[in-house]
């Protein structure tokens, strides 16, 4: 495994405008791996405590508790050499944006020990890659988003480390590029490096990683494939809203179809199995008990279904 680690836990201290500082557990006993070559996800609203269990891995913060290896390196008794086994990309880049593309990578080269020659030609090697070679003599503040974000993510592999940890990695990105990036770090992953990125996107999560874990409020409430994760709702979702959610949960609840129920304020969710033949089943149930239906919707398990059923709330709502 490339990275290892064993209940972290981070507490920070905070001051609230006049008041006495208080304790803010931020992190509360994470354990995850991730092996050698994968794409690993943290998926959770903001605040949830990704970034700082990334930073706590990258040796950005010490943790408070707990232990990480990573490359096979203590993250607090090693931190040095760590650092010669990662890149990180954070939220906000990590670039210069009043100097040019080319001089940010060739500084990034210098800075992790290579000579000016071997600088120059791993940056116009990594351009080539990333398809910067035409911009890249532009301030990167001229680029666009999606530009920008690409030679954040050079600059954290000039280098050629074995992992790479990416926060939040497509955040502000159109649709296009955030496809473009994902097509990027599959391509890392193609190569042989580890990914560890954390994301509040749904999608996104569940169309790179290979395994992730689900983080709320500083702990992990699930772990798995997407797939696996998804299959242990058994079933498909019908999220509807009748004129009496009361009466409509007890009434799912009675079907011998439905698995499980959950409600979420005016909404409800049933689980079905082969959802496709038994909801005019479930239609007609309702119209028989006289409740009237407002909206109707019938879709496979998703991981906000995962997160909900973990947490009782959506994610969506939640991020």
């Amino acid at each position: 495994m490339i990275i290892e680690a064993h209940d972290l836990r981070k507490t920070f201290t905070v001051r609230r405008g006049y008041g006495k500082p208080e304790q803010v557990e931020a992190v509360r006993g994470i354990s995850l791996s991730v092996g050698e070559g994968e794409i690993f996800a943290c998926l959770g609203p903001n605040g949830a405590g990704k970034t700082t269990t990334v930073r706590m891995l990258a040796t950005l913060i010490t943790p408070t508790s707990g232990t990480a290896r990573v490359a096979g390196y203590d993250v607090v008794k090693e931190a040095a050499k760590v650092r010669e086994r990662i890149g990180y990309v954070g939220q906000y880049g990590g670039v210069d944006e009043y100097a040019p593309g080319r001089v940010n990578l060739v500084m990034a080269g210098r800075l992790a020990g290579l000579s000016r020659a071997q600088a120059v030609a791993r940056a116009d090697e990594l351009m080539a890659a990333f398809s910067l070679t035409e911009v890249a003599d532009r301030p990167v503040r001229t680029l666009s988003g999606g530009q920008k974000r690409r030679f954040a993510l050079a600059v954290g592999l000039v280098h050629r480390p074995p992992l790479v940890f990416l926060d939040e990695p497509t955040t502000g990105l159109d649709p296009q590029n955030r496809a473009n990036l994902w097509e990027e770090i599959r391509a890392l992953r193609d190569q042989g490096t580890s990914v560890l990125l954390t994301t509040h996107y749904l999608d996104e999560a569940d169309a790179l990683c290979d395994r992730l874990v689900i983080v709320d409020h500083g702990r992990i409430v699930a772990e798995g494939t997407p797939e696996a994760l998804k299959k242990e709702l058994a079933g498909d979702v019908v999220t509807l809203r009748v004129d009496d959610p009361t009466a409509g949960r007890e009434l799912l609840e009675e079907q011998p179809y439905v698995t499980e129920t959950q409600q979420d304020g005016e909404s409800l969710r049933a689980y079905l199995d082969d959802g496709e033949h038994n909801l005019p089943a479930l239609l007609r149930a309702l119209e028989n008990a006289g409740l009237a239906i407002r909206s109707i919707s019938l879709q496979r398990a998703t991981l906000d279904d995962v997160f909900l059923k973990h947490t009782g709330r959506s994610l969506r709502d939640a991020a």
